[in-house]
């Protein structure tokens, strides 16, 4: 019999944290759904070979946009991870917790008990951070954290040019201290990827109360307004997954609000359309939908100790053998070493840009963008006022659904990118780079005007992959929620959605950790666990923020 007490969709970043957290002292049983195969390979499990699974239809769903009308109608990639731990086991490996402000604004829109207070002891809970600010970090979870060895001088540049340019330097982003330049934090773990399918899913597996089922959720069942177990198609039949107690979807900001819909919840005339009939009319599902951009800043380096030296097929077959053999060397990195968090304007009291810094001028599908030797960062505004949605193309549950971001919808959106450009070439500009930069190859040094740039972003601008907040959690009285502060879906007994979807606003930075954060927290309010003590520690905030950007 496929039944448990808790079924949960999805062992991406928050679905295996739920699994793990829901089967703790054996007295509950977890069926966990996933539709993708095994991580188990090199290809995945190699941090330097991000690229590949990210781009290879085995491991992603192969989500794109419609095409975006404020970037030339340009398609954009939406990858989504179909695979054992999910997109953790496809991502950049880059841990970024968000800022303390960030999660005080969730309260502030509704979703009580959900302030920085409120998620800073789940954050300790989940991490081994080595390195970490004392009393700031866990150090006994499940994800392992660790520093890059940044032994490449470029990484120090980057790092010593943003204190020449005046901005502030952080030892841990992820600690008191978010503002500044530093080292970046990456969940690899004795060479390895350390995705939410080793840290949180195998362990679970191992308990006995916990049960993998291969197969594609088609819908969640529900009989007089409560939900009853999963609809899944396995093996090219149409099964039912029974849920005791409750079913939790953990499926992505693409596939949680797809589900929902597909179930009956969403908006009324919408469903009506596709000829579903309505059990929730919730007109928040699958809007709000957020994500970051960036753009990849490239300038020529003069010294040839960049990536490029190792992209040839021998060099690369040296990294692999290396890391098959010891976990070790160039393939045991992501080479995501250096990071940087700024404010863009005086009166910004919080960090809105983010830098990822790399001593190689490639994209994330692993093409160069020059045949030279390079360095880039990836920059990209924290706080678009763009809003996306994500709504069904048709009633079958193998179709892909309609994303639409609407990226650059909103004019700031133009005004903070053609800042962030200007802000890299100053920071390029600065002595620390003076034997390393040659000339700029991205977007080149002839482009200037704010006409230039915004057809450089236009043509250029990529996503982050760092999609959220299409089943928005607010107040349950608050028509535009989805879900209630404890991931109750509004409308429907025995029913939760708790990923990145749930995120009323996107926070600064990568969102594994977040997710993962989330996965952790709404465990607890899923068995009726008192929550974690709020923390009463303060973060700092730059004491210069009304008067200077640094």
């Amino acid at each position: 019999m496929l039944e448990a007490d808790f079924v949960v969709i999805g062992s991406g970043s928050a679905g295996a944290a739920l699994a793990y957290r829901l089967s703790e002292g054996g007295s509950h049983s977890v069926i966990v759904i996933e539709y993708g195969g095994t991580d188990f390979g090199p290809l995945i499990q190699m941090p330097s070979a991000l690229s590949i699974p990210l781009n290879t239809s085995r491991y992603d769903w192969g989500f794109s946009t419609e095409p975006e009308p404020h970037l030339g109608g340009r398609v954009l990639a939406t990858p989504r991870g179909k695979v054992l731990g999910g997109s953790s086991s496809i991502n950049g490996m880059v841990y970024v917790r968000g800022h303390a402000r960030d999660y005080d604004h969730w309260a502030e829109a509704g979703a009580t008990g959900w302030s920085f207070a409120d998620v800073l002891p789940y954050f300790k809970r989940l991490e081994n951070a080595g390195g970490g600010e004392d009393g700031w970090r866990g150090i006994d979870g499940p994800v392992h954290v660790q520093r890059g060895p940044r032994t490449n001088p470029l990484y120090a540049a980057f790092i010593e040019a943003g204190r020449q340019a005046g901005f502030e330097l952080t030892s841990d982003y992820n600690g008191s201290k978010q503002e500044g330049f530093g080292p970046m934090e990456q969940t690899i773990f004795h060479g390895r990827r350390w995705s939410t399918a080793n840290a949180y899913l195998r362990p679970a597996l191992k308990r006995g109360n916990v049960r993998l089922v291969s197969g594609l959720a088609r819908r969640v069942t529900i009989e007089n307004q409560r939900a009853t177990g999963v609809e899944i198609e396995a093996r090219r039949k149409v099964q039912s997954v029974t849920a005791r107690r409750e079913v939790i979807i953990a499926a992505s900001a693409i596939n949680s609000p797809k589900l929902l819909m597909l179930s009956g919840i969403g908006p009324a005339g919408h469903l009506r359309r596709h000829g579903i009939e309505v059990v929730a009319d919730r007109p928040g599902v699958g809007r709000n939908l957020q994500d970051h951009m960036e753009l990849y800043i490239q300038q020529e380096s003069l010294q040839p100790i960049t990536l490029y030296s190792v992209l040839n097929p021998i060099s690369k077959a040296l990294i692999g053998a290396e890391w098959l053999l010891f976990k070790t060397g160039l393939g045991a990195t992501n080479h995501f070493e250096a990071a940087a968090f700024v404010r863009s304007a005086a009166g910004v009291d919080y960090p809105d840009i983010q830098y990822h810094f790399i001593p190689a001028a490639i994209r994330y599908d692993g093409r160069s963008a020059a045949k030279s030797h390079g360095f880039q960062a990836h920059v990209g505004p924290m706080r678009s006022k763009s809003r996306g949605t994500v709504s069904l193309r048709s009633a079958d549950p193998r179709a892909a659904p309609e994303i639409r971001f609407n990226y650059m919808s909103h004019p700031d959106d133009w005004s903070d990118f053609r800042h962030c450009i200007r802000l890299t070439r100053e920071i390029f500009g600065q002595p620390a780079f003076d034997a390393y930069r040659g000339r700029e190859i991205s977007p080149g040094s002839h482009l200037v005007t704010d006409a230039d740039l915004d057809s450089f972003i236009r043509d250029h601008a990529e996503s982050a992959y760092h999609p959220c907040g299409s089943c928005r959690m607010g107040r349950p009285d608050d028509p535009s929620s989805v879900v209630d502060p404890e991931c109750r879906v509004i409308g429907v007994d025995g029913l939760r959605v708790a990923d990145s979807s749930i995120f009323p606003r996107i926070t600064n930075g990568n969102l594994n950790a977040p997710s993962i954060m989330a996965g952790e927290k709404a465990a607890d309010h899923i068995l009726g666990r008192t929550p974690l003590p709020p923390s009463n520690q303060e973060p700092w905030i730059n004491p210069r923020w009304r008067v200077s950007d640094r």
